[in-house]
């Protein structure tokens, strides 16, 4: 348990870090200093991870990357759709 409530609260740090850009993107619609291939890495990682999450069967894991799929994914298509 002890070893999950660590993964749990290391997959929110990394989550929330998304958060404040993914608002800022939304508001303002601006992605000008964004860098593309940062985000499209980035987005290629976490369903990555989130697949081997599924894999191995790990919540944090899985729970983590999903959240941070929809924030990372929604600022991708903000950066292709605004440039």
């Amino acid at each position: 348990m002890p070893v999950t409530l660590i993964g749990l609260v290391a997959a929110a740090c990394t989550t929330v870090a998304f958060l404040p850009q993914a608002i800022k993107t939304w508001r303002t619609r601006s992605t000008a200093d964004l860098s593309l291939p940062m985000f499209l890495l980035t987005t290629v990682g976490v369903v990555l991870w989130m697949v081997y999450g599924l894999v191995l069967g790990d919540w944090p894991l899985i729970i983590g990357n999903g959240v941070t799929l929809l924030l990372s994914g929604s600022i991708l298509y903000c950066k292709l759709r605004y440039g």
